[in-house]
């Protein structure tokens, strides 16, 4: 590259400075100690001018003072020929020999990076954190799991399909901030009793619930204190509150010979927050509602219940109806329908926002076995009935009749009741329909002219009961 003459009348030193930076690749192998270019004498001839470059840089007059044309030289730090043109800052070099303006655009995706990993970090922590909080509401019952393996050679095989069976077991439990539902002896009752049959295919689900007061034989158990409970025949509830829940199970299983697969207990404060989650329960009542002992006082007609009041309404018993058992389970029967129902409605089960706070009140007062103490093992059972219809969702009442002996305690209906248990074990279809001569739903199977149980089209035995799909206000 040829090197342009200083100017006819400048310093050398204001032209070195102008090319000190423009090659310093070449000045690095230049010779150690070179001499200095000699400088024009005032007689000397001036050196020929460079060729014209396309749009030159104006030359600082031959007037102009040497200082000023220095100091133009050092603040535009002017390129060599052929390098880029100043003003371009894509292309103007940095300290570093990096382009300013990329640099700039790295250092903002550098910065992005670094904000999104911690977003995702902070996101992935908090998920973590809740998952691991609502897994740590559930108690686990080891020992029932304990007690059943003692017995395992006496309890029901497992069946061939992927059904299952699902004890729920509604505890009265007085403690635990149930103080107000009554004095707390320090020993359970199942006031609710519910074997849920579960399809292998998940066309279908049943829920069948057992009467307290059922009088049944119940098996030679181990109490929760490790004291052993003699068998005796008694009235149902009694296994849970002298024997707690594998006590429960076995008695279950010995009266029904269906295999039960898991168990869930859930207390009176569980079920008031889990009304409360899903925003309540609608129901309907024929008349007025007054009930101490239930705390409940309501008015005729369709309303809305919360916690406290759906408590209340699924437990009293003199006060609505004709104080039975039987009327009482039809109620709770058609209140977890409506429940059922408005939790699919809403989309609850499809949606972490609205799913959260239900999880989080299930699993709070829930204890579960093995099988089912872990959030993701709930919520595969809870999200494979999704599959289910509502209207294939069935609720219906073990056939029973008032114990001869004592008609304030029942007895199970024979053939029929066993005609049941047959059909859930070996994972048949169950129809249900309402009882039409007295308008609720029936405990007892619809008997044809012969006395057995009558036939749906489809020969599923038809049972006097509800489905989750039915309008708890109109009931015909």
């Amino acid at each position: 590259m040829t090197t342009p003459a200083g100017p006819p009348h400048g310093d050398g030193d204001a032209e070195r400075e102008a090319d000190g930076d423009a090659a310093p690749e070449a000045a690095s192998e230049s010779a150690p100690e070179a001499a200095p270019e000699p400088t024009p004498g005032p007689d000397a001839e001036p050196a020929a001018e460079p060729a014209a470059e396309p749009d030159p840089e104006p030359e600082p007059a031959p007037d102009e003072p040497a200082d000023t044309a220095e100091a133009a030289a050092g603040n535009a730090e002017a390129p060599a020929p052929g390098d880029p043109a100043p003003g371009d800052p894509a292309e103007r070099p940095d300290e570093l020999g990096a382009p300013k303006k990329p640099r700039r655009r790295h250092r903002g995706l550098r910065i992005a990076a670094i904000c999104t990993a911690v977003v995702v970090l902070i996101g992935g922590g908090g998920l973590w954190y809740v998952y691991e909080q609502l897994n740590g509401n559930i108690t686990t019952d080891t020992a029932t799991e304990t007690q059943l393996k003692v017995h395992e050679s006496e309890r029901p095989t497992e069946g061939p399909t992927k059904a299952e069976n699902v004890l729920l077991i509604g505890s009265d439990n007085r403690g635990s901030g149930n103080e107000q539902y009554g004095h707390d002896t320090g020993t359970q009752r199942s006031d609710t009793t519910i074997l849920l049959h579960l399809s292998a295919d998940r066309s279908s689900a049943t829920a069948m619930s057992i009467p307290r007061d059922l009088m049944t034989h119940v098996p030679e158990c181990q109490a929760p204190d490790g004291h052993t409970v003699k068998a005796t025949f008694e009235q149902f509830n009694w296994a849970f509150q002298f024997g707690g829940a594998a006590c429960t199970i076995r008695t279950v299983e010995n009266m029904t010979h269906i295999r039960i697969d898991h168990h869930l207990i859930v207390d009176f404060a569980g079920f008031k927050k889990m009304v409360n989650a899903i925003g309540g329960v609608d129901v309907c009542l024929k008349e007025p509602v007054h009930d101490i002992d239930a705390q409940l006082d309501l008015p005729a007609g369709k309303q809305k219940l919360n916690g406290a009041q759906a408590l209340g309404f699924v437990r009293a018993r003199e006060s609505i109806g004709d104080g039975s058992d039987t009327q009482r389970m039809e109620r709770q029967q058609d209140f977890l329908a409506s429940l059922i129902k408005k939790v699919r409605s809403n989309g609850v089960l499809l949606n972490p926002v609205k799913l959260y706070p239900l999880l989080s009140a299930a699993t709070s007062s829930l204890t579960a076995d093995p099988g089912l103490d872990s959030l993701n093992e709930l919520y595969d059972l809870v999200h494979s009935l999704q599959k289910t219809p509502t209207g294939a969702v069935h609720f219906l009442t073990v056939p029973q009749e008032p114990y001869v002996n004592d008609h304030n305690r029942d007895q199970l209906i024979q053939p029929d009741a066993d005609g049941l248990f047959t059909t859930l074990r070996e994972d048949r279809p169950v129809a249900v329909a309402p009882d039409s001569s007295s308008g609720d739903s029936g405990a007892k199977p619809s008997p044809d002219a012969s006395g057995s149980s009558t036939a749906s089209p489809s020969t599923a035995p038809t049972y006097h009961g509800t489905t989750a799909d039915r309008d708890i206000c109109d009931k015909n």
